[in-house]
């Protein structure tokens, strides 16, 4: 006898996901929206929700894990997450929601992710056999120009982070580029000196422990770093002829390594 399925759709805060909220919501019957919430996400992020919520006419089901950030940091020595180490993902986003597919019981979930058929990248991979990731846009052969057309004829839109962002995520996401932390800066300076708080170096043997490569935040906002950082970025945007277009239209990552991109759980 086959056990009962769950269609399921991970919601990051992110266009896509919100994308595909929205494609499959009359395609599959009895949809759960999930989301989960690592409480350090930008107060855009959860406006962004509020409208897709409203746009779906059901409540998205915010998963939080028993312990916070500051609680996994202590416990993994207080080495910030990094590519390399991407703790927070895993313990933030994966963990609580296979707990919350372990409290529906004896049931199969279809859970749907929004990769997209032009993107290069893995999605997530399940530690409990009765979780099966779906990806619609890529059966669809749905690109970044259709998930713009499903935002835009809904009335959702994209999120506004995504004029100075190209991800969804925390606040202090490691993903980030230089010219995204000086964004940060700019439109939310309260989190960016919560996320420079969480920067130290190691007073034993010097090796310093940053969110941005090689730098540390009290560097990247000096007045000279900063507008030698956004010079790049202007000749950037004007050699893709992209000046009027959304940050994550002109940073694409669509065909990044694998290796380099972050998890679907967060920044689809």
């Amino acid at each position: 006898m086959s056990r009962p399925i769950r269609h399921v759709v991970s919601l990051s805060g992110g266009k896509d996901s919100a994308a595909m909220a929205i494609y499959l919501r009359d395609r599959l019957p009895e949809l759960d929206y999930v989301f989960s919430d690592t409480d350090k996400e930008l107060p855009e992020t959860y406006d962004y929700l509020a409208r897709i919520e409203a746009f779906l006419g059901k409540q998205i089901i915010r998963l939080r894990a028993d312990r916070g950030f500051d609680h996994w940091l202590q416990i993994y020595g207080g080495y910030l997450p990094s590519p390399r180490m991407r703790w927070c993902t895993k313990m933030l986003k994966i963990r609580p929601f296979e707990a919350w597919v372990e409290e529906l019981g004896d049931v199969d979930v279809q859970m749907y992710v929004g990769i997209r058929a032009d993107e290069n990248r893995g999605g997530y991979k399940p530690t409990k056999p009765n979780i099966t990731p779906v990806y619609p846009f890529i059966e669809a052969g749905i690109t970044l120009d259709g998930v713009h057309r499903i935002l835009e004829e809904s009335g959702v839109g994209v999120p506004p982070y995504y004029s100075w962002r190209t991800r969804s995520g925390c606040f202090f996401c490691f993903y980030q580029r230089k010219h995204e932390w000086v964004g940060l800066k700019e439109n939310h300076p309260d989190l960016f000196e919560l996320a420079k708080q969480y920067e130290k170096t190691d007073q034993d043997t010097g090796q310093r422990y940053t969110w941005s490569e090689r730098e540390s935040l009290a560097e990247l906002e000096q007045p000279a770093r900063v507008e030698e950082i956004n010079t790049k970025f202007a000749r950037q945007t004007i050699s893709v002829g992209a000046k009027s277009k959304a940050l994550v239209d002109i940073l694409d990552d669509s065909d990044d390594d694998d290796e380099n991109l972050p998890c679907s759980f967060c920044h689809v």
